[in-house]
């Protein structure tokens, strides 16, 4: 059982490479996707490579997506084929972990309206203005979005998460 985690310039480190171990410690593969395969650079400098381009992937190759924060979802909601990706796993109702700015990636997806949901405090007034209803909270599910606020969550995120992917 393959799960995505979306690969960018300026990505948090922790934000990455926290749910990328512990979802393979968990028993998944873990796919780094990407606008092009390729290396990108942390906010810190730590450079990590794409399995794959996010063009040559579909939402019925993984269970489940996770989209770190940073400065990447900035970058990521440039991409008409990151949108529609996203839109597509959010739509077959795949379980979707979102973190820190990881929320402009949703906003720009189109799919918060109407759910609950947390971030970085920052975003709260873009998530508010694209219809989501922003909670303060570690970590919140709504359906198959399991947001968090910040790499301070990280574990109460990721334990929520693994309860919602199907069993490897």
């Amino acid at each position: 059982m393959k799960v995505a985690i979306l690969l960018e310039d300026l990505f948090d480190e922790r934000e990455f490479i926290y749910p990328y171990y512990r979802l393979q410690e968990a028993g998944y593969e873990v796919l780094a996707v990407a606008p092009e395969v390729g290396t990108y650079r942390g906010k810190s400098g730590l450079e990590m490579r794409a399995d794959a381009a996010v063009s040559s992937v579909s939402p019925e190759d993984f269970v489940g997506l996770v989209i770190p924060g940073g400065y990447a979802p900035d970058r990521l909601r440039r991409y008409p084929e990151v949108l529609e990706f996203v839109r597509g796993m959010n739509d077959s109702g795949k379980p979707i972990a979102a973190i820190c700015h990881a929320g402009w990636v949703l906003i720009s997806a189109g799919v918060v309206r109407g759910r609950r949901m947390t971030g970085f405090f920052a975003i709260k007034d873009d998530l508010i203005n694209a219809g989501a209803h922003y909670v303060d909270e570690p970590v919140v599910v709504d359906g198959n979005l399991i947001t968090s606020r910040h790499p301070g969550d990280l574990k109460v995120w990721m334990k929520e998460y693994l309860k919602h992917l199907p069993r490897p």
